[in-house]
């Protein structure tokens, strides 16, 4: 929709222009709505649903940590009821278990322990300390359309929450609408990663098996007897667990039963999830997504950026869904800041760290793309002892620095012959395939988004 500043009405003439306008208040739009409010700019952030509400990504990585300290957010997540989580470990396919790797082995700081978190929580704690820091956030009103003046984002078209249709304008444009992804269909920036073609399929147990001391929170990645999925099982508050498996979406949906029915297979599939969960009681339904594996081919355009989920998703393996999420919101807030200061909110202003927050993705993508092949940690970790903290640093997030990158030429010694390295998440896919690509999410009865 073309907008020119002659048509807007007497009501939008007469209210000051927002700097800011942020679609969306999950982590990334409450983290970059929070950093450009503590730098004195008028920020209003729309949220469609009413908090709290349902989400799934609920392990934290260390990295988390830096960016939580300048929402000045650490002292409430330390006083939150969330389980802490010290490390990862991995089960293979014979139910032989690695040792965990434990944070603070690899970077002794306060930053190392890290939490596992419920997002309905988790998020309206984010939101609320957004509106602490002078964020207009309002709740249940839903973005209808990104305005352009040409190319450039000017404002946004609204259903307010009792129905009414109205239009506000800003000098920069935050999308962090999640998978709706509302600039990346509106510009159809949307590229499917053509190796990542995955679904899961999850519940929530009460009362079933936990570790203890520090171990108790740690997030397990177990892989099914037959190779061809993994589950996470990851400790909540409340005696809860989530455990869900992750396959490719064409083994683990076509040709089979129910969510539930596919879910009980996996189990069996998987003697040591089947031994944990055997005395527990399960309290959700069965939830199931697929197709989530995509980035945007921009990060940002004159007036405009995209971040968290509305950028892109990689994989739940390692949990980095909310690291991304994070970050991006904290280098696009910054670049945000840097071009109001200086009035230049062009592309190029606005999206200069993109080709670093791609970067970042990439390492852990190629992480991500190894374990599907085949890598096994514990004989990477035989083979190169010294390289065990730089591993170390992946798992934790540290993804932004080329420091980790001496672990790919050891890894690809190990390959056996024929065997690439994966390629890029850009490389492409057939049209055919990309025409049946649709990100979905299914809920159980009674839960909402």
């Amino acid at each position: 929709m073309m907008i020119a500043d002659a048509q807007r009405s007497e009501m939008d003439r007469s209210i000051d222009e927002l700097d800011v306008i942020v679609i969306g208040g999950g982590p990334a739009g409450s983290t970059a709505s929070t950093l450009i409010a503590q730098q004195g700019y008028r920020v209003r952030l729309l949220e469609r649903e009413r908090f709290p509400r349902f989400h799934i990504g609920e392990s934290l990585i260390p990295e988390t940590y830096w960016v939580l300290k300048r929402l000045n957010m650490l002292p409430k997540m330390q006083a939150s009821r969330f389980v802490k989580k010290y490390s990862v470990q991995f089960v293979t396919s014979s139910g032989k278990q690695s040792a965990p790797f434990y944070f603070w082995d690899n970077k002794p700081h306060e930053c190392s322990q890290t939490w596992q978190v419920v997002r309905s929580e988790f998020d309206t704690m984010m939101l609320n300390n957004a509106r602490e820091h002078g964020v207009d956030a309002r709740e249940a009103v839903r973005v209808l359309d990104v305005l352009m003046n040409g190319e450039r984002a000017v404002g946004v078209r609204v259903q307010e929450p009792d129905g009414g249709i109205r239009e506000l304008f800003a000098k920069v444009i935050v999308d962090a609408s999640g998978q709706t992804g509302i600039m990346m269909n509106k510009l159809k920036m949307r590229v499917w990663d053509p190796l990542l073609n995955k679904g899961a399929v999850w519940t929530y147990w009460e009362g079933a098996y936990r570790d203890t001391g520090k171990d108790e929170g740690a997030t397990m990645v177990l892989q099914t007897s037959n190779r061809l999925g993994w589950f996470w099982y990851i400790p909540l508050h409340d005696n809860r667990v989530s455990v869900g498996v992750v396959a490719p979406f064409d083994y683990l949906f076509k040709g089979r039963g129910s969510h539930e029915q596919i879910y009980n297979e996996e189990v069996e599939r998987c003697p040591a999830v089947a031994e944990r969960v055997a005395s527990a009681r399960r309290i959700t339904g069965y939830f199931a997504t697929r197709d989530y594996s995509y980035r945007s081919e921009r990060v940002a355009g004159d007036g405009w950026v995209v971040i968290g989920d509305a950028f892109g998703f990689l994989d739940p393996l390692y949990s980095s869904g909310v690291l991304l999420a994070l970050k991006s919101g904290e280098m696009a807030a910054d670049a945000i800041c840097d071009g109001l200061r200086n009035g230049d909110t062009s592309a190029a202003r606005l999206g200069h760290w993109g080709p670093l927050l791609n970067q970042g993705i990439d390492r852990m993508r190629r992480l991500v793309c190894e374990y599907y092949e085949g890598f096994s940690f514990g004989n990477f970790v035989r083979n190169f002892p010294d390289l065990r903290g730089k591993v170390t640093d992946l798992l934790i997030g540290d993804l932004f620095t080329d420091k980790v990158d001496v672990v790919w030429g050891p890894m690809e010694s190990l390959y056996g012959q024929g065997k690439q390295a994966p390629s890029s998440w850009d490389s492409g896919m057939p049209d055919e395939v990309v025409a049946t690509k649709h990100n979905e999410l299914t809920l159980p009865d009674g839960v909402r988004p």
